[in-house]
């Protein structure tokens, strides 16, 4: 399955101004009309229903407990689609325009369509993320206080349950998850609070990404929805996946990240900005694992030869 064939959704904490102000910015980009539903009125919701009857939601977020509740604000996009990506990225300019902020506390929420998932390819992307995860949150730069309460990472034994049990199916997997077949998930389920959320497989019919701290910026936003689709159709794809936790080694990380990046199918100009934002955070050289020669070290045609592999992404011994 190809990652543009994949739903997804996403949700953007903001703060500073109201539901109503991020409403009528989010309405400069998409048409449509207006209106405050106000019910429940502990989300005191806004709606923009834009004009392919879609409905975009603005929200209060009880979390965004630094600013007055009437300034906390909670974008909830509708399901979207590859193609809808630059739209999304115009939406998030006003709300900057508007005086829309971000602190610490906020974040990006983005939901991949839980549908083509089967027992299997979810366990694929738990090992995917498990043996990546090292790079993934250097290069995410996640504070220690949202890894630990938020975002926390994929456990060792969750992984072991997967290699034990091979589970095909979601039931199968939902006993993995929970330790007991969970039948009614409730929102609010203490699960939840993972980088990659399988809670809501079941709760919601999405697989969650929770990583993101929320950059009102719409070119990082573009390659965090890049990567987790990718991320997505490499577990779909793949028959397999490896879960052997790879080192974090501050020399390489750089080249071993771009190398996982390339893996996913984020290769070529379309994902060059993805891969530069991606890649900003990480120490080393994105071309050479053990750091850049010294001239007189290498020979002209050496790096020419390097850097072209690096561009195919044809890297022996690095597998995703």
């Amino acid at each position: 399955m190809n990652l543009k064939e994949i739903h997804y959704g996403i949700e953007i904490e903001t703060v500073k101004r109201t539901r109503e102000q991020i409403a009528w910015a989010i309405h400069s980009v998409v048409g449509g009309t207006v209106r405050h539903v106000g019910i429940p009125s502990s989300y005191d919701p806004w709606e923009v229903e834009d004009l392919r009857g879609r409905v975009w939601k603005v929200v209060g977020d009880a979390s965004l407990t630094s600013v007055p509740a009437h300034l906390r604000a909670e974008v909830v996009s509708p399901v979207l689609g590859y193609d809808d990506i630059p739209q999304l990225q115009e939406a998030v300019r006003p709300i900057r325009r508007a005086g829309g902020k971000i602190n610490s506390q906020c974040g990006i929420h983005i939901h991949i369509d839980a549908a083509p998932f089967d027992g299997r390819h979810l366990g694929n992307l738990a090992k995917i993320i498990y043996k990546q995860e090292p790079l993934i949150l250097h290069a995410l730069g996640i504070s220690r206080d949202r890894l630990n309460r938020y975002t926390r990472p994929v456990s060792d034994e969750l992984i072991q349950r997967i290699e034990q049990h091979r589970p095909r199916t979601k039931d199968q997997l939902n006993r993995i998850w929970y330790g007991y077949h969970n039948r009614q998930p409730q929102h609010y389920d203490n699960s939840r609070y993972h980088g990659v959320n399988l809670h809501n497989v079941w709760y919601r019919g999405t697989v969650e990404f929770r990583w993101f701290e929320a950059p009102l910026h719409a070119g990082r936003i573009k390659a965090y929805l890049q990567f987790c689709l990718a991320v997505a159709a490499k577990a779909l794809n793949g028959r397999a996946a490896s879960s052997r936790k790879r080192d974090f080694d501050p020399q390489s990380a750089k080249y071993d990240f771009r190398v996982f990046l390339l893996h996913l199918g984020l290769i070529g100009d379309e994902f060059k900005t993805a891969r530069k934002h991606l890649m900003a955070n990480m120490p080393g050289d994105a071309a050479f694992k053990n750091g850049r020669p010294k001239p007189e070290d290498v020979l002209p045609d050496e790096t020419e030869t390097t850097t072209l592999t690096n561009e195919a992404g044809q890297v022996p011994g690095l597998t995703v």
